[in-house]
């Protein structure tokens, strides 16, 4: 059967096809809000970062999503609760959003977010992010310099899930009036359009109920990659949607914490 986009504002709508979609933005607020109670954050700008009991074993970063127009990093803290019981630091930076920020600027601010808590924590780091924020880790491990060498240099493993990884098809869409994409602009931030840096495992995550053009986007980042001599793998996660296939990183023994965090 032949795969055709004719409405891309659905192709990339997520709620609209989730059931009772309304219910988990709410549940997200207050589980947050639950585990910031429970292990209070360090500030990180205007991101957090939570430290287990004694010397971290390394450092996971989260980069939340959000189509790079809403939320900040205290809608997701709970995100931290599978890494932090094993032994890890996890910080969740914060970036400039749109229209306030574009997408070119974002990356700079998440990369320098990163080594800012690179120097607090040591030890390998382990990255991933959701949606918008699975771009933008994918981003910190393109070989253009966006992350410092020596950062870049500790990074055991790149899980970005459900990613966005070529950014032309959202010029299609209503919220590029938002995001004010150009051309130049979705090609230059396009992690599938750009080289992987060499020796970092990338591993796309994605729901198996997602939209087609998540799981597209996931095995896009995936093959390229590849292609250019980068460790890669695509995994579809049965059963999930976009707005639960992250549940995983609050548990310890989940196979997502397991692959982003086992070298």
């Amino acid at each position: 059967m032949l795969y055709h986009v004719t409405d891309w504002n659905d192709a990339y709508a997520n709620g609209a096809h989730i059931p009772q979609a309304d219910g988990f933005v709410p549940r997200w607020q207050e589980a947050a809000a639950r585990f910031r109670a429970a292990h209070r954050p360090e500030p990180l700008g205007r991101g957090h970062l939570f430290r287990p009991a004694g010397r971290a074993r390394g450092l996971m970063v989260f980069v939340h999503g959000g189509y790079w127009m809403a939320f900040d990093p205290g809608v997701w803290s709970h995100l931290a609760a599978g890494a932090l019981a094993r032994g890890w630091a996890v910080a969740l930076p914060a970036y400039t959003l749109a229209p306030g920020a574009r997408i070119a600027q974002m990356a700079p601010e998440v990369a320098a977010a990163i080594a800012e808590a690179a120097a607090r924590v040591d030890g390998p780091i382990a990255l991933t992010g959701h949606s918008a924020g699975g771009h933008l880790a994918a981003r910190m491990v393109c070989d253009d310099g966006t992350l410092p060498d020596a950062v870049a240099a500790r990074i055991t493993a790149c899980v970005p899930i459900s990613p966005l990884t070529d950014l032309r098809p959202l010029l299609r869409t209503a919220m590029n009036d938002t995001l004010r994409l150009d051309r130049p602009e979705a090609a230059a931030e396009s992690p599938a359009l750009l080289s992987p840096r060499p020796g970092i495992p990338v591993t796309t995550w994605v729901g198996g109920m997602e939209r087609p053009e998540f799981i597209r986007q996931a095995r896009l980042l995936a093959d390229i990659w590849a292609g250019l001599g980068a460790a890669t793998d695509c995994v579809i996660d049965p059963g999930r949607h976009h707005f639960d296939v992250i549940e995983g990183l609050e548990r310890a023994d989940s196979p997502l914490l397991e692959r982003l965090l086992t070298p």
